[in-house]
């Protein structure tokens, strides 16, 4: 059976203050944080914009005419549209606020958090989540730790020391691609992540897409240097 996978319209969340990236974040919005001398949401619309998006909603929030000016300084590669919480509304109230200004209602988009610095295949995203019907599929990543583990075998002895490596669990990457319909199981106000996705995992509705790529969310400073020093490493 056929699936019509394109996805030509997102919504990027980028109204988050980033109080553990200060001082990064005094003048600036979360997703204007530089990673390679460009900030996260630029490389996030080129990415989109990559993978065929003709249009993206940015859910705006703190300090959102610093974010405004900066979107509209520049040519960008696809339709970029800005609006703005007057008060907070969680990350679903977010989505769904953005959700209502897309202008192919009746067509799925990708989500995005806007700290996220990312490269994999959306379009092959796309196709996962239009071959199982799902309302939403989610990007499940796998983090580094933080710390250095120790291996060790059955007799109790030390095998080995590995230097941060990959979780054995996966996490939510923070982007998805949603149906249509999931405009109207998004909360007004609050997280999707506590209403509206346990309610579409228990329908077996809810579809999960392991990153095959790169992916660090930009949390903290400490995220941020190492970013730039994965960055470095890659063009080398």
């Amino acid at each position: 059976m056929a699936h019509d996978a394109r996805v030509r319209q997102a919504v990027i969340l980028a109204g988050g203050q980033g109080t553990r990236l200060r001082p990064y974040t005094d003048h600036r919005p979360k997703p204007m944080v530089e990673v390679g001398g460009r900030c996260l949401i630029d490389h996030q619309i080129d990415w989109l914009a990559a993978a065929g998006v003709e249009h993206a909603v940015v859910s705006a929030g703190y300090l959102s005419e610093v974010l405004v000016e900066h979107l509209t300084s520049r040519p960008q590669p696809l339709v970029v549209e800005t609006v703005v919480e007057k008060e907070p509304l969680g990350r679903g109230g977010a989505f769904k606020f953005a959700a209502r200004r897309l202008p192919f209602p009746g067509q799925p988009w990708f989500a995005t958090n806007g700290d996220v610095w990312t490269r994999f295949s959306l379009e092959r995203m796309a196709a996962h989540h239009a071959e199982r019907g799902a309302v939403a599929t989610l990007a499940l990543a796998r983090p580094r730790i933080p710390w250095g583990v120790v291996d060790v075998d059955e007799l109790g002895r030390v095998t080995d020391f590995v230097e941060a490596p990959p979780s054995p669990y996966f996490v939510n990457a923070g982007i998805y691609v949603f149906s249509p319909e999931i405009v109207d199981l998004l909360p007004d106000v609050g997280d999707h992540e506590r209403s509206t996705f346990p309610e579409l995992a228990r329908a077996r509705r809810l579809a999960a897409y392991p990153i095959d790529g790169y992916w660090r969310a930009i949390d903290t400073a400490k995220d941020l240097k190492e970013a730039e020093r994965d960055l470095a490493s890659t063009a080398e």
